[in-house]
């Protein structure tokens, strides 16, 4: 293999700040998977962008170092050059491809807009090589989906379209920035074979940025490791996965979650029962406003939870994971019975369930938006004892202050804002605000699926921790089984809203009875299946 992207002392600065990428040495061979991983912050989406002169240079600059695509420096390409490259002989899918997408355009119209720009592509012959790429990237019906906008694509759907574009002109270098972040495992599965895939088909050589070291591992030759800007190692896959040299390595190695839950109470006595829950969204309405259509999201659902324990909720996104929690809170109206302690709720309205709301609480899956920016952290703590305990005003602070060491927060900070805290300390904030209340359950709802893994690590830990100190109970919906595994002792498999498979989680992650959780585990490389049955595999 020949060399392809030569990268040497590399420095990139924003303003008058420190470098953000410092002294950065790599090469990529043609043909190969190179991952560049790392925490938010340590570079490497900057890197990328920076080898196809994405950055805004009024404010990011070069202190040292080039870009070598080729033989030919990139730093100091002319701009109608950078264009020829771009998209032609270096594509990018970048990570969130809601975003990436153009709102306002047909999936025919992005896709042609690169071949007409790259290949002077048009009319018959652009539509004819749009649906080749459809097809290659796995669209069913591709014909159908040439009129659709993005919005009426599901995630991977988006994220496929987002790769048909990158590849349209068959690169020789496919630049992968977390391209399967927001998507489920079985979608995370199909996106990433079909990348290696096209890679031996067309030959491209792919550098994949990503912080699940499980991908890593499985898809790429080689990896590079960066902290704060710098190169701290790299090698051969096989060889950093059994004997990393460097400690921050090491660190992100061990950032696995741990394998199975805090045990529960031994004689677990019931707190909440749910039975025959359904949960129905009207989708046409005919005259005088009378529903003629539904969309059934919850069907049938029944489970059960006991004290002190954690009951997992999986499945792929529309499966009604979180329209579940939604309707134990009355978030959502469904019909069905469910109980906390033997008191019947489902035929309480709004105001004769507000009490309940101490004892259930919810943490959102974004700590980005799910904290007001207008609030100091003390008042956002504190807003739930302003309503449910109101005549108790002056045990307040006490009780903000107990909740944000029990999460682990400095107290002097609760009169600062969520801006000023990273995310893995706001969602932290996000937990005190539920605990403060003492409630007997916390739906967690996606709690660390934005988060890096040693991130996340701290947070189930810190999630572990509360449950065996205070007897809590969780409801954890997710779709990142390692984290599941490490707290659930339950299991609930949901898929397009019924229930397909129910039970003690270690049991059901050992041997899985049904095939659509043998094809989640599956997905999430939790186990192979062999002719002797199911070998586990982590």
């Amino acid at each position: 293999m020949s060399e392809l992207l030569q990268i040497t002392d590399l420095s990139i600065r924003f303003n008058q700040g420190p470098n953000a990428v410092d002294s950065l040495s790599l090469s990529l061979q043609e043909g190969e998977t190179l991952a560049l991983v790392g925490e938010s912050g340590s570079g490497k989406s900057v890197t990328a962008l920076a080898i196809l002169r994405l950055l805004d240079e009024r404010q990011a600059s070069y202190p040292s170092g080039e870009i070598h695509y080729r033989g030919e420096n990139l730093l100091q390409a002319p701009e109608k050059r950078l264009r020829q490259v771009r998209g032609q002989e270096i594509s990018m899918i970048f990570q969130e491809p809601m975003t990436s997408l153009n709102p306002l355009h047909t999936v025919e119209k992005q896709i042609s807009e690169t071949l007409e720009l790259h290949k002077g592509m048009r009319g018959p012959q652009a539509r004819k090589r749009c649906l080749e790429l459809l097809k290659l990237v796995g669209i069913e019906n591709p014909e159908s989906r040439l009129g659709a906008y993005p919005h009426q694509l599901s995630g991977g759907q988006k994220q496929r379209v987002m790769i048909a574009m990158a590849l349209a002109n068959e690169p020789d270098l496919l630049i992968a920035d977390e391209p399967t972040t927001a998507l489920d495992v079985t979608v995370q599965k199909q996106v990433l074979e079909l990348l290696q895939e096209l890679q031996q088909k067309l030959g491209m050589a792919i550098l994949l940025i990503t912080h699940d070291l499980t991908i890593v591992r499985r898809y790429a030759s080689r990896v590079a490791v960066m902290e704060r800007g710098k190169l701290v190692e790299q090698d051969k896959t096989d060889a950093l996965f059994a004997s990393p040299s460097h400690p921050y390595t090491r660190k992100l190695l061990s950032a696995e979650p741990p394998a199975a839950p805090v045990p529960g109470p031994e004689s677990g006595k019931p707190l909440l029962n749910v039975n025959n829950l359904d949960v129905r969204f009207p989708t046409r309405k005919g005259l005088f406003g009378k529903v003629k259509e539904h969309f059934h999201a919850v069907k049938q659902v029944s489970f059960s939870l006991d004290r002190g324990q954690t009951l997992g909720i999986v499945g792929e996104s529309g499966s009604g994971k979180t329209t579940i929690g939604h309707a134990l809170l009355k978030l959502t109206t469904g019909t069905g019975s469910i109980q906390i302690d033997g008191q019947e709720l489902s035929g309480l309205d709004q105001r004769d369930f507000r009490p309940w709301r101490r004892r259930i609480q919810i943490v959102f899956q974004d700590p980005f938006g799910s904290l007001s920016p207008r609030m100091s952290i003390a008042e956002i703590v504190r807003e739930g004892l302003e309503i449910h305990d109101p005549d108790n005003r002056e045990t307040h602070d006490t009780k903000v202050i107990g909740a944000l060491r029990d999460v682990g927060l400095d107290p002097d900070a609760r009169h600062r804002y969520p801006h000023e805290f990273s995310g893995g300390q706001r969602q932290r904030i996000a937990i005190a605000r539920a605990l403060v209340l003492q409630p007997d359950l916390i739906i967690l709802d996606e709690p660390t699926s934005a988060l890096d893994r040693t991130v996340q690590k701290q947070v189930i830990d810190l999630l572990r921790d509360i449950q065996a100190r205070y007897g809590l109970s969780y409801i954890f919906i997710s779709h990142d089984l390692a984290v599941v595994r490490a707290l659930s002792h339950r299991l609930l498999v949901l898929r397009r809203g019924a229930i397909v498979e129910y039970g003690e989680a270690g049991e059901i992650f050992r041997a899985p009875a049904k095939q659509y959780t043998q094809e989640l585990l599956q997905a999430a490389f939790f186990y192979q299946q062999k002719d002797a049955g199911i070998t586990t595999t982590i």
